[in-house]
């Protein structure tokens, strides 16, 4: 996925918004991988890394309610979403890790 955030102040409140809910996906097994990242010389700018064990686990993350609140929330600090699902070929990937 990638965001374009309003400004500055929207990313900075956005980013405060992906900590929060990250507090409730690390403790979700079948998300393996979320990860934010911020492009070089794109500072407005948000892409995201999100891997799961499989179609059940993603659906199962966007029911949780930390996710349900963040997907409301966001859209006050973004000009844009674009989002591209893959389908996995090959490589090398984590092992799903059961939470605590």
């Amino acid at each position: 996925m990638r965001f374009t955030t309003r400004g500055a102040g929207a990313a900075e409140r956005f980013d405060a918004l992906v900590a929060r809910t990250l507090e409730g996906i690390r403790k979700e097994p079948g998300t393996l991988v979320y990860v934010s990242h911020v492009p070089d010389d794109e500072p407005l700018q948000r892409v995201f890394y999100e891997l799961y064990a499989d179609e059940a686990a993603f659906q199962e993350h966007e029911a949780q309610p930390h996710t349900r609140a963040m997907l409301r929330e966001r859209e006050q600090y973004l000009l844009s979403t674009e989002v591209t699902f893959l389908n996995e070929q090959a490589g090398k990937r984590p092992s799903a890790v059961e939470g605590p």
